[in-house]
């Protein structure tokens, strides 16, 4: 019998297909924007100034300041920028982190702003209604519609040049967003949908966009199969929202600027076995969707991260030991809400494992 829940189905319009970037005028059009401002690092140089040569002078700023965790002063410049210009609307380029600028743009903008998104990565960022941004080594996120892109085109071309080190850790990111859906605060039989439907797709895809050796016509199929399951990690991500494994890695980006892509790749099997004991069916479905028993399904997701060649130790990313402690705290008070409390001892033996590489536990 399916039980009582409440859904909330965000407004948007999605474009999925390849080649589906050189549609982007008409999207632009059919929001009647006029003056567009572009959010896409140096990066992101190529595909921009193919993007933007479709818009014409419909282009009135270009911002290439793009970094991750989007910090405050250089997110007060892209607004800045935004109202200089006039824009009315923003078109960002790139992963999470364009995605993040695009949001605080809106934002903070005295303006209502159209919003089209060209996600390059698998962040998932786009299909959601939260916002993030650093002040020192504090990352703050929110909520509001305002934030969610009007517009999202997913042309799987733009990821044949993503190299592996990125995509897989972005794909985890994804990953994460699956699993953590079906216990967040948010998580509802419709979401479960998209999340169990993302873990199988990613589980089965990622590896293959990651092999080097892979033949190329199923390279070509993978990346669209990732970037079909990033979309619905996204869907579920902004109905379900966050737990355990994203608060700590929030906390973890804010205090000592770590890659969010290698973090999710690193903390997501520590995160899960940390709350299996108050999840028992979820635990079930998840291992189902990767095709492994119930009690495996923390180790494999750690297995998958090793396979793709994602980092697996935070110390291998940069965190310092001697923050462990301080960091354990944070993240106690930052999960409050997470389905299995979290209690300081238990968080900091997950955060000591999590550094040195071991397995869950």
């Amino acid at each position: 019998m399916t039980a009582d829940f409440a859904h909330d189905t965000l407004a948007g319009r999605t474009v999925f297909g390849a080649g589906s970037r050189h549609g982007v005028a008409a999207e632009v059009d059919a929001l009647g924007a006029t003056r567009v401002l572009v959010i896409a690092s140096r990066d992101e140089d190529a595909i921009a100034a193919e993007v933007t040569a479709q818009l014409g002078d419909r282009v009135v700023g270009r911002f290439r300041d793009v970094v991750q965790h989007v910090p405050n002063a250089k997110a007060a410049a892209a607004v800045e920028l935004a109202a200089s210009c006039d824009a009315d609307a923003v078109l960002t380029i790139g992963g999470g982190s364009a995605t993040g600028f695009g949001k605080v743009v809106c934002l903070d903008s005295d303006a209502e702003l159209a919003f089209v998104c060209i996600p390059t990565t698998y962040a998932g960022s786009e299909m959601t209604t939260i916002w993030g941004r650093t002040d020192g080594d504090h990352k703050q996120t929110g909520k509001n519609p305002v934030v969610k892109p009007d517009t999202v085109i997913y042309d799987p071309d733009l990821t044949a040049s993503l190299p592996a080190r990125i995509a897989g850790p972005s794909g985890m990111n994804a990953l994460a967003h699956c699993v953590e859906a079906l216990y967040g605060p948010g998580a509802n039989p419709v979401v479960a949908l998209s999340a169990l439907e993302g873990i199988r797709v990613l589980n089965h895809s990622l590896p293959i966009v990651c092999d080097g050796a892979a033949d190329a016509s199923a390279r070509a199929v993978a990346r669209s199969d990732v970037l079909f399951g990033a979309h619905l990690a996204g869907v579920a991500l902004a109905a379900a929202g966050t737990a355990l494994h994203h608060k700590t890695c929030h906390v973890l980006g804010g205090m000592f600027d770590l890659n969010h892509g290698d973090m999710n790749a690193v903390v997501l099997g520590h995160a899960l076995a940390y709350n299996a004991p108050a999840i028992p069916s979820v635990m079930q479905q998840i291992a189902t969707a990767l095709g492994v028993g119930a009690d495996a399904a923390p180790k494999q997701l750690i297995e998958l991260a090793r396979m793709i060649g994602a980092p697996s130790s935070l110390e291998a990313i940069g965190m310092p030991e001697d923050g462990i402690e301080d960091a354990a705290r944070r993240v106690v008070a930052e999960a409050r809400a997470n389905v299995r409390p979290p209690e300081l001892d238990g968080i900091t033996a997950m955060l000591a494992d999590a550094f040195a590489g071991r397995d869950p536990r």
